[in-house]
């Protein structure tokens, strides 16, 4: 009886002891992501210049001329990388600012980045481009 005890007594240790253990690695990202903690798909736009000099959402000025963006529901200060995927170029921007305004929205648009972001992507003369937003940071303030 003594050692139908102490075996069970072994194999409940050993089941705590391998239950608790900490991983040696980290958990991976989705197959695809890329690392990214969310992945969005549709259009960008941005900024008409009338918006320069303005107060965000978030209550920093805005300018054309910083690598910002504009999300209805990301977290301030969230950073994501916006890929054009017509060219394949990309940038990683900061979430300042609440938009595209809801009946943009309604026509496919899920992002606003500034007029030097769009630069950057290669999409100025087309206004719009199809992109991929993937999350590489949330922010910490609503």
């Amino acid at each position: 009886m003594r050692s139908y005890v102490r075996g069970i007594v072994a194999v409940l240790v050993a089941v705590v002891a391998f239950g608790c253990a900490s991983r040696s690695t980290p958990p991976r990202a989705p197959s695809g992501s890329g690392g990214a903690l969310q992945t969005r798909e549709g259009l960008a736009s941005y900024y008409a210049d009338w918006f320069n000099g303005r107060t965000t959402a978030s209550g920093t000025i805005f300018s054309n001329d910083d690598l910002v963006a504009a999300h209805p529901s990301y977290p301030f200060g969230s950073v994501v990388r916006v890929v054009n995927l017509r060219n394949q170029r990309s940038i990683d921007l900061r979430i300042i600012d609440r938009g595209p305004a809801p009946a943009i929205r309604a026509r496919g648009v899920i992002i606003d980045v500034s007029r030097a972001a769009a630069e950057r992507l290669g999409f100025i003369s087309a206004g719009r481009t199809r992109v991929r937003v993937d999350v590489l940071r949330w922010g910490g303030d609503n």
